[in-house]
């Protein structure tokens, strides 16, 4: 393998020292002009190459994010997508590190980018995540941070995230538009934001359409199909069991038509079901699933572009936050428009 030409071989062959040759290379005003232009031209000759760690322990800037997720799942990995795009256009690297939902695993994640001298980072925090001073961490050593999707509300930094409530909202009406009465919900770990959030819309939307909440349809899983499989035997076991399923996502909604199909009912006109995220899955499966369309991949975007314009900009941004809009997208799982009611 033939051996990379480095400054001490300029050095050599020009006779002059290392540190010229760095400064050289750096246009430094106190070399003089014909050193430069020989030091370049033996340089390009030599086809050399700057040590890029070495300029990053110098310069403090490596030109990469560390982009801390808790799952690689569809959405997430959309979002990532969204990152990349954007980071690639603008010259920096994206470093991913998923937790797996373990609290632990993101500190040392944390610590691992920290170690590797990112130039900011990017957090979606895990689903056991309940304190915070890992993030804190970050911010106090005056590193950039941005938080998106599943983000920390108390926290001061900018922040992505869904209209959560909104998704809610719109699922939980439309099933009462089409007809149905008893709705049940499938929400995910009560310390996690985004499931109290769609939990949240659901409430507002039975509360407003004068529908008494009933304690016994509202069950918290994590999202898992197997989860929500065994989440919704229990509820069409019940006496009075729902006739109508909102699960805060495609990955329960999945889990939960199994159980509803291997009890025999037969959707929408048994049994109503929405999901949530829209992933591709929902419009493959028999019958299609409703869904709420989360934008993943703009989310994405949009969060790369609030990094960047943290990096370049002066103003305090730490209480800047997108939110993005989600739509329901309807379909066969839950329409009973041709359905006498």
């Amino acid at each position: 393998m033939e051996k990379q030409t480095t400054i001490k071989d300029i050095a050599r062959a020009l006779n002059i020292s290392t540190s010229t040759v760095s400064r050289a290379l750096r246009d430094a005003t106190d070399v003089k002009p014909e050193t430069k232009k020989a030091v370049k031209a033996l340089a390009e000759q030599l086809d050399y190459q700057p040590n890029k760690l070495a300029l990053s322990l110098l310069n403090r800037q490596t030109n990469s994010i560390g982009v801390i997720i808790p799952n690689l799942d569809y959405v997430l990995a959309t979002m990532v997508k969204g990152i990349d795009e954007v980071a690639l256009e603008a010259g920096y690297t994206v470093m991913v590190c998923q937790s797996d939902e373990s609290f632990g695993r993101e500190i040392v994640n944390t610590n691992r980018l920290l170690e590797s001298l990112v130039d900011g980072f990017i957090v979606s925090v895990s689903s056991e995540t309940k304190v915070y001073e890992h993030i804190k961490k970050i911010q106090n050593k005056k590193i950039p941070l941005v938080l998106f999707d599943r983000v920390i509300n108390h926290m001061q930094a900018p922040k992505i995230r869904l209209d959560n409530v909104d998704g809610g909202i719109q699922a939980t009406q439309h099933l009462i538009d089409q007809g149905y009465k008893k709705i049940a919900i499938l929400a995910g770990p009560e310390n996690l934001n985004i499931s109290n959030k769609r939990m949240e819309g659901y409430l507002q939307t039975l509360k407003a359409n004068n529908i008494k909440f009933d304690k016994h349809l509202a069950i918290h899983c994590d999202f898992n199909q197997q989860y929500a499989y065994e989440a919704t035997k229990e509820l069409i076991a019940m006496k009075h069991r729902p006739d109508a399923i909102f699960t805060i996502s495609d990955r329960m909604a999945i889990g939960a038509m199994l159980a509803i199909k291997e009890k025999g009912l037969q959707m929408p006109k048994d049994i109503g079901l929405v999901g949530f995220n829209n992933e591709p899955i929902a419009s493959l499966v028999t019958p299609s699933i409703s869904s709420v369309e989360m934008y993943a991949f703009e989310i994405g975007k949009a969060t790369a572009k609030l990094f960047i314009e943290m990096l370049h900009s002066e103003e305090d941004m730490s209480e800047r936050e997108i939110v993005i809009k989600p739509k329901l997208v309807v379909r066969e799982s839950s329409l009973r428009t041709t359905i006498a009611k």
